[in-house]
């Protein structure tokens, strides 16, 4: 043929390629050789000819080689054709991402075509192509082999021979894992593939080392955000199970607490007082709107439990009134008498996940990198079932305090939620939180640092009053010195309005010696304080969850309680012991023991010396009828709940005959219902 092609011509078909030049005369050609003849493609320059010489050239070998790899005859031959096709890649003057990703390609299809390699197999493949991955992510079918590898032969020398610079590519070139899922999958199974070995973390650790650099601040602003990216997905993996099988998205209390388990003795019903009078209802619509109306979902189990709550807030605003410490709400919204539900997972997951979680405490300790990880951390970006697991929570905690301790507000501002309406990781830590299990002292070091920085210091103690007033003045009844320094700050800013609040503050104050100093430098800039005491103890007081009866010893000693008629104890430590406290208080007329330990001891004692009690709450508390019997002489009962105890009917016969003044009686969940 002469002229233009009128016809394509298929790579596959072309025999040679040459270059052709005359001396006399400037023309820039290539001949190509084709059955049937040959063509000749005449170029500009010299420069353009060359350059479609070594395509021309690169595409006819490509071919030759997918030919030939497709159809493996014998793997000695295959490995050495392999070879040649690398060698082939980096030897070739032209630059394009293409002239590395087709040999990969190749090799990947081969590889997944063909799944009776031995392990010798892999690993000579894997070295042979480990010149091109240098400079190159490796395709997604070839991920998969190299995470298959990891997990079959973890001690393997290629993984860390040829698999270590590949990750250190990735994770300080890659922009984006979400195109590319299997670079992160391949990078996990990597690290953990470090982690079986001998060594163990301090492979791992070395490898964070060596992705930081030896300097004080890392080189590579991507290696960070990468490596959070992996663990978080490998976190994630860990509770997938558990995120598939949700029913109805329920809350984090309800995981850690197990309301989604079935409780025996609760059937599928509202629980409310048998009398309500009109003035709880209103209070308890507030408090429902306000703090539980969050946590209702569709699940009947869950309905029943905060049909329960709201039967606590009756009993506690008709107890206590509106001023109840509002961290109350927060165990009312917890109901002691179902099991903690147990997330155990399996055996490789828990490896994972103590891997992981040892990788971000290794990222919180370089002080570069604590601020971006405190950022990419402050949305709580792990599923609910993680949060409601005590073992990571307990794991995380260290990187929650190294943020806590952090002396740049940068860091422990990221502490506080991302956005109001949103819990923090403050909210979760401190007491009443999913994840609190040291009795505040996390909580206080957090209130220590944010009040030591925080711009908008009243604004941050409005905040505790209303939601973390209890565990304030629980920690302050301990010695605290953060906490007192905090109760004396809300009276002198006068964040607390209500008389008998302060007073039970200014008795928690009174109760340890460096509270009774700062309360007194606080006196003397405030007189009123003084007139506020002379006035009288307070008529209503509610103890702190997790109080114990030496808490509430401490307490009653520290002040003047001679007008209380109000006490709540109600989801504290308490026991019988606090009872030879408790008919100290002359004008007592209200108590409140819900989900306590107080039993039959205790209530013998009560009921000899607290003859002008009205009302008693004893719901879910260990008591029998040997100490119940004991409440006829208290014949000014006018309330009484024995919900969810040891109640016979023929005791409860007993109690209606001798005490006349009962008009409220709640017996539901005992014999005598």
């Amino acid at each position: 043929p002469t002229g233009y092609m009128e016809n394509s011509i298929s790579y596959s078909a072309i025999e040679d390629v040459q270059l052709l030049s005359w001396e006399n005369a400037p023309k820039y050609c290539l001949q190509l050789t084709i059955p049937g003849g040959t063509v000749l493609l005449q170029a500009a320059n010299s420069y353009l000819r060359d350059q479609w010489f070594h395509s021309l050239q690169w595409k006819k070998k490509i071919y030759k080689y997918k030919k030939v790899l497709s159809n493996p005859s014998r793997w000695e031959v295959v490995l050495k054709e392999i070879r040649t096709l690398v060698d082939m890649a980096l030897t070739s003057p032209l630059q394009d991402d293409s002239i590395h990703q087709a040999p990969l390609e190749i090799v990947s299809k081969l590889l997944s075509e063909n799944n009776n390699l031995t392990t010798q197999d892999h690993e000579s493949i894997i070295v042979a192509i480990a010149p091109l991955l240098e400079n190159n992510h490796p395709p997604p079918d070839l991920c998969e082999f190299f995470c298959k590898h990891c997990r079959e032969r973890p001690r393997s020398m290629v993984v860390i021979e040829v698999f270590t610079p590949v990750v250190q590519r990735i994770l300080k070139h890659n922009m984006d894992f979400g195109k590319c899922p299997r670079l992160r999958l391949f990078t996990q199974e990597y690290i953990l593939a470090l982690n079986e070995l001998n060594a163990g973390m301090e492979v791992v650790k070395k490898f964070i080392h060596s992705m930081h650099g030896p300097t004080g601040q890392c080189p590579h602003p991507r290696v960070l955000p990468n490596l959070v990216a992996v663990c978080l997905a490998a976190i994630y993996s860990c509770y997938e199970e558990f995120i598939n099988s949700r029913d109805n998205s329920p809350s984090l209390k309800e995981i850690r607490n197990g309301c989604q388990q079935q409780c025996d003795r609760k059937p599928n019903l509202p629980l409310r007082l048998l009398h309500t009078s009109p003035d709880l209802v209103s209070q308890e619509a507030t408090l429902t709107e306000s703090r539980l109306k969050p946590v209702i979902v569709t699940s009947n189990e869950i309905h029943v439990e905060v049909e329960r709550n709201n039967t606590a807030n009756q009993k506690m605003t008709a107890n206590v009134g509106n001023d109840s410490e509002p961290n109350l709400i927060d165990c009312l919204m917890v109901s002691p008498t179902c099991s903690t539900m147990s997330i155990e997972l399996s055996a490789q997951a828990d490896r994972i996940l103590a891997c992981y979680v040892e990788i971000l405490k290794m990222l919180s300790d370089y002080d570069d990198w604590r601020p971006a990880l405190a950022s990419l951390l402050q949305p709580i970006p792990f599923p609910k079932e993680a949060l409601a697991h005590e073992k990571f929570t307990k794991e995380l905690k260290y990187v929650i305090q190294r943020f806590a301790e952090d002396p740049r507000q940068e860091v422990h501002s990221c502490l506080l939620s991302v956005r109001a309406g949103k819990d923090g990781w403050f909210q979760l830590y401190s007491p009443g939180g999913v994840a609190c299990d040291d009795d505040g002292e996390l909580f206080a070091s957090m209130v220590h640092i944010l009040m030591g920085s925080c711009y908008k210091t009243k604004k941050f103690l409005l905040s505790l009053a209303e939601n973390k007033l209890g565990p304030c003045m629980l920690l302050a009844l301990r010695g605290n010195q953060t906490m007192v320094e905090i109760l004396c700050l809300m009276l002198e800013y006068n964040i607390i309005d209500n008389n008998d609040t302060q007073l039970q503050i200014i008795s928690t104050l009174e109760s340890t010696d460096v509270g009774k100093r700062m309360y007194e430098q606080l006196c003397d800039r405030q007189r009123e304080l003084k007139e506020l005491q002379r006035k009288g103890g307070p008529t209503r007081l509610t103890l702190p969850s997790k109080s114990t009866d030496a808490d509430l010893a401490r307490l009653l000693s520290s002040g003047s309680f001679g007008n209380l008629e109000n006490l709540s104890l109600a989801f504290t430590n308490v026991t019988s012991a606090c009872a030879e406290h408790l008919i100290k208080l002359p004008s007592l007329k209200q108590l409140n023991l819900w989900s306590t330990q107080f039993g039959d001891a205790g209530l013998r004692l009560l009921s000899e010396h607290l003859t002008m009690l009205q009302v008693l709450n004893l719901c879910e508390t260990p008591v029998t009828d040997a100490g119940l019997l004991a409440l006829s002489s208290m014949k000014s009962l006018c309330s009484l709940n024995m919900n969810s105890t040891k109640l016979s009917a023929d005791t409860y016969e007993d109690l209606k005959a001798k005490l006349p003044n009962l008009k409220e009686v709640d017996v539901r969940y005992t014999e005598a219902w």
